[in-house]
């Protein structure tokens, strides 16, 4: 019942509308640190003139135009999740001079994926493996990083080119342990991949030295 015009409405099937706020957090971090520095949050709340709901979509684009005219010679990379590896978002990150590490999904990213598998079977994908002892585990864990470089990001989008980059890490069986799949416009290298992985997996920083501090210290703020 209680509301103002900027709520975002939630409405159920009962006829009952749920009003609520959110926020989309951007924090920045570094693989080598604990440390990290929040950005002012952008608040996802009703437009001026618009009748449908705000999304997290319209509030990153909001967002990056912001840290970018506040910050215009910082050199950042975005590291984002599966839902911002799409067409507009990324040729919106290139507008503003930023380098991306975003997350892909098989089930998201068919036609990536394919052509990945087609760069496979025409030798241009390469592949690097090596045993890592140190992960507190009774055996060793095999790792696997893939990339290749120059593939389209969709059919719609066939002049968008990225660079695909996949960890993989198995058990004594050869069992997935984890696997995580990213698309970035940094060329990858032999030299450079594994560094591109701690960056890609430094998102999580932004779930436990962000979220979870706003969570459970006192701010009451539920992580969506």
């Amino acid at each position: 019942k209680v509301h103002c015009s900027r709520c975002l409405q939630r409405k159920h099937k009962n006829g009952q509308v749920t009003y609520y706020h959110q926020l989309l957090g951007a924090t920045m971090v570094h693989p080598d640190h604990r440390v990290v520095i929040p950005f002012a949050p952008e608040a996802i709340i009703q437009q001026d003139g618009q009748t449908k709901n705000d999304c997290e979509r319209n509030a990153s684009k909001r967002l990056l135009e912001k840290i970018r005219r506040e910050h215009p010679q910082l050199n950042l990379t975005i590291v984002e999740d599966g839902l911002a590896s799409n067409a507009p978002h990324i040729r919106l990150v290139k507008q503003l001079k930023f380098h991306f590490i975003l997350g892909a999904k098989p089930d998201d990213h068919q036609h990536l994926f394919s052509e990945v598998e087609r760069a496979s079977r025409e030798g241009r994908l390469t592949t690097l493996r090596w045993t890592d002892p140190g992960k507190g585990l009774p055996a060793a864990v095999q790792c696997e990083l893939r990339f290749v470089n120059e593939v389209p990001l969709n059919q719609a989008n066939e002049d968008l080119l990225v660079n695909f980059l996949q960890y993989t890490e198995y058990d004594a069986q050869g069992r997935v342990l984890k696997r995580f799949s990213w698309v970035t416009d940094f060329t990858i290298t032999a030299e450079n991949a594994e560094r591109l992985v701690r960056g890609g997996r430094s998102r999580w920083k932004v779930e436990g030295e962000t979220f979870n501090r706003l969570r459970k210290q006192g701010y009451h703020l539920e992580h969506n």
